[in-house]
């Protein structure tokens, strides 16, 4: 029945609200009607009280003529008195029985109110006791009425007769009536300007959730161009933000696939065709024997290629599952960087670069693994030749500071655009799309750098202006002690 989150939020808040509602009525009506009942109990006390002072006074209780005779004599009187007592009550009724039962005076009631007089069975019950109880005397009146009735005790300390205080209880019925119906129309208003509300916040939350199902829907067929309106600064607008950015994410990730599969096509048929076309010449005799060696020396070299692409294809399934394992010791990082600047030695020298090498000290000992780092100071550096201008400056520069080695690699050259800058990093991504100077890379270089050096707990970063130069910062953290020279 409620399948949607609409649907239990609306359920859910009704049950909720009702269940309030009808607790606040109840606890509202209890409350009233012991309210009602406690104010009608203290003007009956006062009245029977008022009574009882009234025959005292009289001499009622004492009289040796006996109560029946003096009940006579201030018949008049008492019944003057018992009716000013009913304007503290417009349904009160109060009468003087006696010993009997018998109505021996009345204040003024409704004609035809009184039927009867005091059953026996509660006669019994009021003779019997000593102050003032409540009794039923349905048969004595033609309507509900709530009644007390107080004993008159003689000088011989014996009742002698009662004085019956009673109320209309239609009253109180009518008031718990009134205020049933004034609390029921004010739950059905409360109820439905609380639906309304409802239904708009519930609307302001599901809409956004049932939009994020239709995109992620368009996600699995692999439409990532869906976008969810934001409204409000909410959680459900800041979940629709993040819902934004993965399909932000998922678009740039998607565009990069393309261009990888673009890309590693060209990368793979290149080589490929220029394998095939030599070894064919080669077999139907197009090339001369005498030039076998330099078409072999070619074809070796774009072998090579095909090889270094597979290495780094494999290199990028190994960090993503995570099954590259790093070896963490004490590693000189200067004499690494010396290695990779020897190897480029020639590239160098072809491009006439002007060549620094600034370390703070002979050796700087970093935690981590020596391959890996080897990779990334690699990768950096031939990046820095590969887009640096001839006769361009080209630095590394390694120094150290709080415990942090910061290694950097300087050159003069292309630089990178700064809308480029944030995805720099990212998988598969060129910023040479020309292919005019990177002709052999794939865009993994970077990625596979930024992985590992954040697996050896360091971060990197590049600064660059715009055909003028470029620089990429990596950090690592400081070894504890040195390597043991016999090892």
């Amino acid at each position: 029945m409620f399948k949607s989150v609409f649907s239990k939020y609306i359920a859910a808040f009704m049950l909720i609200l009702v269940t309030c509602l009808l607790s606040i009525g109840v606890v509202i009506i209890f409350v009233f009607t012991q309210y009602t009942v406690n104010t009608k109990s203290t003007i009956v006390d006062r009245c029977s009280e008022s009574v009882l002072e009234y025959l005292q006074t009289r001499n009622v209780t004492n009289d040796e003529d006996g109560f029946e005779y003096v009940i006579n004599r201030e018949y008049d009187s008492l019944n003057s008195f018992l009716s000013s007592l009913t304007f503290l009550d417009d349904e009160l009724v109060i009468f003087v029985c006696d010993i009997k039962g018998a109505v021996v005076n009345c204040s003024d009631v409704p004609y035809g109110t009184l039927k009867n007089d005091i059953p026996g069975q509660q006669l019994q019950k009021i003779n019997s006791s000593d102050s003032k109880i409540k009794v039923d005397f349905y048969d004595v009146f033609d309507a509900d009425y709530l009644c007390y009735a107080t004993p008159i005790i003689g000088k011989d300390l014996k009742n002698i007769g009662s004085i019956c205080v009673c109320t209309s209880s239609a009253t109180m019925t009518r008031m718990v009536t009134n205020v049933v119906r004034v609390m029921g129309i004010s739950m059905i208003v409360a109820t439905l300007v609380a639906l309304g509300a409802i239904y708009y916040i519930s609307r302001r939350i599901s809409a956004p959730l049932k939009k994020m199902s239709e995109a992620a829907k368009k996600f699995a067929k692999g439409d990532f161009e869906e976008r969810v309106p934001v409204t409000g600064r909410d959680e459900v607008a800041k979940l629709a933000i993040a819902f934004n950015n993965m399909a932000n994410k998922l678009d740039d990730i998607e565009n990069q696939r393309r261009s990888f599969l673009s890309n590693i096509a060209h990368d793979l048929r290149t080589p490929m065709t220029t394998i095939s076309g030599f070894i064919d010449n080669i077999l139907s005799g197009a090339i001369p024997v005498e030039k076998y060696d330099y078409y072999l020396g070619v074809i070796g070299k774009e072998v090579k290629r095909l090889s270094r692409l597979v290495s780094l294809l494999l290199d990028i399934t190994r960090i993503e599952s995570g099954t590259r394992k790093f070896i963490f010791d004490s590693v000189d990082v200067c004499e690494i960087a010396r290695q990779v600047l020897i190897s480029n030695e020639q590239r160098l020298e072809e491009k006439k670069l002007d060549v620094e090498f600034v370390c703070d000290n002979e050796n700087i000992y970093v935690n981590a693994d020596t391959d890996a780092i080897h990779q990334c100071i690699y990768n950096i550096c031939d990046n820095a030749i590969k887009f640096s201008k001839e006769g361009g400056k080209y630095r590394i520069s390694i120094e150290t500071n709080d415990k942090k080695v910061y290694v950097s690699v300087f050159n003069e050259g292309v630089g990178i655009a700064e809308s480029e800058l944030p995805h720099i990093f990212d998988r598969f991504y060129k910023s040479d799309k020309s292919r005019g100077l990177d002709k052999t890379g794939v865009g993994l270089g970077l990625y596979i750098v930024k992985t590992i050096i954040n697996a050896h707990g360091g971060d990197i970063w590049v600064k660059s202006k715009y055909k003028e130069n470029c620089e990429f910062v990596f950090t690592l953290n400081l070894a504890e002690k040195k390597p043991n020279k016999l090892k």
